[in-house]
């Protein structure tokens, strides 16, 4: 919350004298509890002082409502929808009966244009309360990216473990079966034993992917010869011995080396063996992928390291795609076009990493999770460029000239800050020197986010 109910100094008010001066200007407005000013949303180009009571601000993100301030006597709301032009940025109820003085906005550019000395006292106010409401929507938007790739890592991390967990059960039950059926095979000699173990070993180390078509034809061929030598649901061992490269040939082979009255036991007990060393891959796999996105998330947070240091561009981007793909799976094709001749540059990586966040995320939504996302990198004179290209629906033309702007957003009402790229803005701009354009029309919007080499190098050399 930005108003600290105990301390009146966080949201600066105007003085009695300058309520007093604006109250010939407008117009007197009555609230009962629980009224409604004005709603996020609106294009509600009013100023709103407080005369008397409470009034409660606040702000739709995700499914939550975040309390921003409560206003009393002296304090006021509107000014930025009035100075950016754009729709209301929250919501405004009364807590208590109030009264609230309401100024259209052709007599507030009269008192700004006009009354030298009330206008002073409301500018200064409103750099106060702008400066204000902007750090804290700022930080919200950290909080919202944060919450959304969290979301995003807990299903990535999921589906491994639980991937995981099913193989381990699966293999615990098949240790038990294999303990049994190696009980059965002791009427084999030394030479059968070896021969089968030698067997399993060969099939575990050719592991065989085919086609849909060909792994059904080949299940099939396996089936008819189990069936011909009378093996006990010789269909649902074809599929394991298939996959480990083993066909009618080789079982010939086996058949030639085992009595035909133990053939059925040592085949359950191949096929047993086999599937365990399918299920341990399984679980090396589940792992393996868990300590990638592990791997990423400190990476794109650049955890435990310094916030200005030498980076290689391009795992920042691999980081935050590793991080977005519960998004991107669902039908976005990403094409890599890297330059890997370039050099590495001293940045503030996390910030780099919530930049491609922003606007790969932001390209996410415009192709409404389906389509084409390209990311080229390239040198450009002194500039390393990444360009990040998608086939979405375009950004009207109307509004381009808008969208680096803090607040502004086409997103629904608590679907976005509109912060989003005007944080890319300053991190590029401001923080590391370099610029970032778009061009955009129907199916193909490109940012290009160009970086200086050597004034990056310079700032890494005196850090």
């Amino acid at each position: 919350m930005l108003h600290d109910p105990n301390q009146n100094t966080l949201f600066p008010k105007l003085p009695d004298e300058a309520l007093q001066e604006m109250q010939q200007f407008g117009k007197e407005i009555k609230l009962n509890k629980g009224d409604i000013l004005f709603n996020e949303g609106e294009s509600n180009y009013n100023f709103h002082v407080v005369l008397s009571g409470e009034i409660e601000i606040t702000k739709h993100v995700g499914d939550e409502t975040r309390l921003l301030a409560v206003h009393r006597r002296g304090e006021f709301m509107g000014e930025l929808s009035m100075l950016t032009g754009s729709a209301s940025i929250a919501n405004a109820k009364a807590l208590l009966p109030s009264r609230v003085l309401q100024v259209d906005i052709d007599t507030f550019r009269h008192i700004m244009a006009e009354c030298s000395p009330l206008a002073d006292v409301i500018l200064t106010a409103m750099a106060g309360r702008t400066k204000d409401v902007e750090a804290q929507l700022r930080q919200q938007e950290k909080l919202a990216a944060l919450g959304k790739m969290s979301a995003g890592l807990a299903h990535e991390l999921n589906n491994p473990a639980a991937a995981g967990r099913r193989a381990a059960g699966q293999l615990r039950d098949n240790f038990q079966n294999l303990q049994n059926l190696a009980l059965q095979l002791n009427s084999l000699n030394k030479e059968q034993l070896n021969f089968i173990i030698n067997f399993q070993l060969q099939a575990t180390q050719h592991t065989t992917k085919f086609d849909t078509l060909t792994q059904s034809d080949k299940e099939d061929e396996v089936t008819d010869w189990l069936e011909d030598h009378d093996i006990s649901n010789g269909w649902k061992l074809a599929s394991t011995l298939v996959s480990a490269g083993i066909d009618a040939q080789k079982l010939d082979t086996l058949a030639d080396k085992i009595p035909e009255d133990c053939l059925n036991n040592v085949l359950i007990w191949l096929e047993a063996a086999l599937a365990s060393h399918g299920l341990i891959n399984d679980i090396e796999q589940s792992t393996s992928r868990i300590s990638d996105l592990v791997k990423a998330i400190k990476g794109y947070s650049y955890m435990d390291q310094a916030a200005l240091q030498e980076i290689d561009l391009h795992d920042g981007i691999e980081n935050t795609l590793l991080i977005l793909n519960h998004r991107l799976k669902k039908g976005v094709i990403v094409n890599r076009e890297y330059d890997k001749t370039l050099p590495r540059i001293c940045a503030y990586a996390s910030e780099l990493n919530q930049v491609w966040t922003n606007i790969i995320d932001n390209a996410i939504d415009a192709m409404d999770g389906k389509g084409d996302l390209t990311i080229r990198t390239y040198r450009e004179n002194s500039c390393l460029v990444v360009e990040i290209a998608d086939t979405g629906m375009g950004i009207p033309p109307a509004i381009q000239t808008r969208i680096f702007e803090p607040f502004f957003t086409t997103k629904g009402v608590g679907q976005g800050t509109g912060l989003g790229l005007e944080i890319a803005y300053r991190i590029i701009v401001k923080r590391h020197k370099g610029d970032i354009h778009f061009e955009s029309k129907p199916g193909d919007t490109h940012f290009r986010v160009r970086l200086p080499i050597d004034s990056a190098s310079n700032s890494c050399r005196k850090e």
